[in-house]
């Protein structure tokens, strides 16, 4: 018996109890960039964006960590070279800006930029110009990932930027809601743990998984 916590079965069932709450037909009248947030929401964009006959792809990024703490991500940039700061916590611990985009542009240059050039040989994000883009992730433990994205892909050039997560915390909804268009999810929670612990199985996606994917 699967205990109450948990909401979701694995990705995919995730990936369909989603399908469920976004207006489908409303959406299949016009043409969407489908794009993961994450590793881990690449299956889950991979099933939408079939449903809208959409190809499904990835935004990379990266989490920029407080220099006094290796677990507590202060912001993260992007492959755009977008970058987004958790204000509270870089005041909280006296973190100069300096330091921030310091270390966004050295973790840009030494591991984003390889990463993104080896997925797609050298190409960048494919244009978001007057495009309607659909984000999609497993889960949010904060908001700071899809936010950076969101940003992103404003920048780019979408026409529209809409965001649907099966599971987030209900501190992050007006926070998504603030600059996306449109904000779709399954289940919100008061006191949020972490994503995995709402799923029975939530297996680890690697980016060789996600780049032969691309490549088949």
């Amino acid at each position: 018996m699967i205990p109450d916590k948990i909401y979701f079965k694995n990705r995919d069932v995730a990936a369909y109890r989603l399908i469920d709450v976004l207006p489908m037909d409303k959406m299949k009248l016009e043409d969407w960039i489908v794009i993961a947030t994450s590793y881990g929401g690449y299956p889950i964009a991979k099933i939408i964006a079939k449903e809208l006959n959409a190809k499904p792809d990835i935004m990379f990024s990266s989490k920029v960590y407080s220099p006094n703490n290796e677990e507590c991500e202060v912001a993260i940039v992007t492959e755009s070279e977008e970058v987004v700061i958790h204000e509270e916590l870089v005041k909280a611990f006296d973190i100069s800006l300096d330091f921030v985009f310091t270390k966004s542009r050295y973790i840009f240059d030494n591991e984003l930029s390889s990463c993104v050039n080896k997925f797609r040989k050298g190409k960048k994000l494919d244009s978001l110009d007057n495009k309607n883009v659909l984000l999609i992730d497993e889960g949010l433990n904060t908001s700071l990932t899809m936010m950076a994205c969101i940003k992103t892909a404003i920048h780019l050039g979408a026409k529209s930027v809409s965001v649907a997560i099966p599971i987030l915390p209900t501190a992050s909804i007006s926070t998504i809601e603030s600059i996306a268009d449109d904000l779709y999810y399954v289940k919100n929670l008061d006191h949020f743990i972490t994503i995995d612990f709402y799923y029975d199985k939530l297996e680890e996606i690697t980016y060789e998984e996600i780049k032969n994917d691309k490549e088949g």
